[in-house]
């Protein structure tokens, strides 16, 4: 167990991804941690003891973008980016913003209270005294989890739960790769539905940047408007809502979008006439009528793909270059 002690809120820590590029700055792993009283932990140590399952104790309020992708094999430092054990951290205080961001493994402890918009993160009754306790809700969805939510609703029989807490959430039901359903009444933060591979989500409410982003299979449903890149680099599934505020399916190799109003949609995905299987499969997701769910458009990778090669980045994201 590592334990430390902080005089002052610091970012980023127990975040997986902590050598990729943030604000046009590279973050060094091996760099002693700030503001710690008495210790000289690095930003690297305490990933790597979550990563062998044991617990990390941090004395003190902690700043944005903590724990992200906790419980995460990433594909960019070589992994197979599936989910893999993590251990658990105590926080003796409050956590920032955009805290379990992609987390998909391991447990949050905390004596105070984080700051909205939260990650794929659920509370759960806690099994320490003194501290609230929050799980991935990917983990909550697929594992063998037998956690019961606080002020939600979960079904673990049929794998669905209904959030109404109106808690602002991005990067909901990442990795989730089981035939879950996930119903939120309310809005949605950024990145709903990252890498998905199975079930589906259903917003009733608006969305973020990246709603569907990386999308791999399964449904994601937005009854109100999404934000920039819907779909952005997504490979199959389906992707469906109400508008959109620009650059929907940028870089897609797969899936389909279905939009309630016309959208001019970006390369290489272009507008596709509607057949009857795609009206079932619109009425199917948003129980709308025959003759409605003919008004829909759909979007998927037009004839101009193999003019288009992936690109991976530097900060591990990827890219679509158009070839002449």
């Amino acid at each position: 167990m590592i334990e430390l002690e902080l005089t002052s809120k610091v970012d980023h820590l127990c975040d997986y991804t902590f050598n990729f590029y943030w604000h046009e700055k590279e973050l060094e792993p091996d760099a002693v941690i700030p503001s710690q009283k008495n210790t000289e932990h690095t930003y690297r140590q305490l990933v790597d003891e979550l990563k062998e399952g044991e617990d990390v104790h941090i004395k003190g309020s902690v700043g944005t973008r903590f724990a992200y992708s906790l419980g995460v094999d990433l594909s960019h430092f070589g992994g197979t980016g599936k989910t893999e054990p993590a251990g658990r951290i105590f926080v003796d205080g409050d956590i920032g913003p955009e805290a379990g961001m992609s987390m998909s493994a391991g447990a949050l402890y905390l004596t105070g209270n984080i700051e909205e918009p939260l990650g794929n993160i659920i509370e759960v009754s806690s099994d320490e005294e003194g501290y609230r306790k929050f799980i991935s809700i990917t983990e909550l969805l697929c594992g063998n989890s037998s956690e019961v939510p606080i002020g939600n609703s979960f079904d673990a029989g049929s794998k669905k739960l209904v959030l109404t807490d109106n808690i602002l959430r991005g990067t909901l039901a990442s990795r989730c790769n089981c035939n879950a359903e996930i119903v939120v009444e309310g809005d949605v933060y950024n990145g709903t539905g990252l890498l998905m591979e199975s079930g589906t989500i259903t917003v009733r409410g608006d969305a973020g940047l990246n709603t569907g982003a990386h999308l791999n299979g399964g449904n994601v449903v937005i009854e109100g408007t999404v934000g920039e890149f819907a779909g952005a680099y997504m490979k199959a599934g389906v992707l469906l809502f109400n508008d959109v505020k620009g650059y929907a399916g940028a870089g897609m190799l797969g899936g389909t979008i279905y939009s309630r109003k016309k959208i001019p949609p970006a390369p290489p995905a272009e507008k596709i006439r509607m057949g009857g299987k795609d009206s079932s499969i619109v009425r199917k997701l948003t129980g709308a009528g025959r003759v409605e769910s003919m008004l829909y458009n759909k979007y998927e990778v037009g004839e101009e793909k193999a003019q288009y090669i992936k690109v991976q980045m530097r900060d591990g994201s990827i890219v679509m270059r158009k070839v002449y």
